[in-house]
């Protein structure tokens, strides 16, 4: 099986060849970490110590996700060294950011050749993985090195649940490495063992993102709260996330509510880095005043347009905010992560596609604390928040609420791998 899956990923990595190139000319991506993810393991995370704890973390989303369990896993055992890996080119700067260039480095490609360099330099005790990692080649390598193995913060989204199902037989096999799965609802569980884990080894635990530390102040928040008041700026719309198609119907909408709210400030934040060059042109095109937060050096924001054109702020900048729009869900992407104005007690919008946060979203409408919207009403309804300071200031707190409610995952997670290891703080 191993074999033909192996030959499988090959294929498919030649045929995807071009679009890789492309990718990496065009817009630079995949170029960064080249040699980690083909296996040459960096030097800078070869330190002479215990096993250590390797975590897994795709992307931004599940950088953050982790970083209170990473924390209380260095404090709760400090003999041990955590070290973190990522696929994405911002996951990995915010991942430096947060737990140090020294600990982190490049996932390596699912080949024998790329996996075995690093499990033989590090020899990983613990394996976590975040949300659904399940890489054939690197799991099984984890066990042949007598690696303990466990999915924190497990979930089986609507998108991906009919893909997994339909290769259930080959999967279980896949899945039977895995010591321990920690879903985040009873629905993942259910979900889980669907699809082939074994049952007896998944657990609840919850959602680590209701978890999550409130990220440090940015600078930039902090001089971007002066000017506005300096110029007497706001409501604060903030627009995070945002996804192809939705920039252009954001800005018509923003540009109405200058009418009834001519200082209104709006933060514009594109999700994806190498779009940026392209919601400027967006921006510049429908006449609005804007600035970039490259290029943005003070001055005035009343009625302005700001293009967070930077890395891993975005979660900082919903401080700022008074409403805040989460994008990927005016168009269907499956929508983002709403936890992170919730927990600034932000009045929180989003559109109707948010397949991929379905628990989340179900938690919070259950509490009225967030609000869906469509393409052809959200102006409507950004203007009725913008006109009710109460009503929006009542939606945001009684998202905090929903936030404080659902926290002690990240406490949960740690009891379940300390009793998989056998370790004691």
């Amino acid at each position: 099986m191993y074999l033909l899956y192996s030959a499988l990923l090959a294929a498919a990595m030649v045929l995807a060849t071009p679009f890789w190139l492309w990718q990496m000319l065009r817009h630079g991506k995949y170029r960064r970490g080249f040699g980690e993810r083909w296996g040459r393991v960096p030097l800078r995370i070869l330190k002479a110590e215990q096993r250590p704890i390797w975590v897994h973390a795709v992307s931004v989303g599940e950088v953050l996700a982790v970083a209170g369990l990473v924390a209380e896993l260095r404090r709760r055992f400090p003999s041990r060294r955590v070290v973190v890996s990522t696929t994405t080119d911002t996951g990995q700067k915010l991942a430096r950011d947060r737990f140090g260039a020294d600990n982190v480095f490049y996932f390596p490609l699912d080949f024998a050749f790329a996996i075995r360099p690093y499990m033989e330099a590090l020899k990983p005790d613990l394996i976590i993985l975040a949300e659904t990692e399940f890489w054939p080649n690197f799991l099984r390598l984890a066990k042949l090195i007598g690696a303990k193995i466990a999915v924190v913060n497990a979930r089986i989204s609507d998108r991906s649940w009919p893909g997994y199902r339909r290769f259930r037989g080959l999967l279980m096999r896949v899945l039977y490495q895995i010591d321990v799965f920690l879903a985040q609802t009873a629905e993942d569980q259910r979900r889980l063992a669907d699809i082939g884990a074994p049952a007896e080894r998944i657990q609840v635990s919850g959602n680590l993102k209701f978890d999550a530390p409130v990220p440090k102040a940015a600078e930039i928040v902090s001089k971007l709260r002066d000017a506005l008041a300096k110029g007497n700026a706001g409501p604060a719309l903030v627009c995070g996330s945002t996804v192809e198609g939705e920039e252009a119907i954001l800005l018509a909408a923003f540009q109405s509510l200058l009418e009834k709210h001519p200082r209104a400030f709006m933060v514009l934040a594109p999700r994806h880095p190498e779009r940026f060059e392209e919601v400027s042109g967006l921006v510049s095109k429908s006449g609005l005043p804007f600035q970039r937060r490259s290029q943005w050096t003070g001055g005035n924001l009343a009625g302005t347009v700001f293009l967070l054109d930077s890395i891993g702020e975005l979660a900082a900048m919903y401080a700022l905010a008074d409403i805040a729009f989460v994008g990927g869900s005016l168009v269907p992407r499956g929508g983002h992560n709403i936890l992170e104005p919730a927990r600034y007690r932000v009045a929180t919008v989003v559109g109707p596609h948010t397949e991929n946060f379905r628990d989340v979203i179900e938690l919070f409408h259950g509490q009225n604390a967030v609000r869906t919207t469509h393409a052809v009403r959200i102006e409507t309804d950004l203007s009725e928040l913008m006109s009710d300071e109460a009503g929006r200031k009542a939606l945001g707190q009684r998202a905090s609420e929903v936030m404080r409610a659902q926290t002690g995952a990240t406490e949960r997670t740690l009891n379940a791998l300390a009793k998989l290891t056998h370790w004691h703080g």
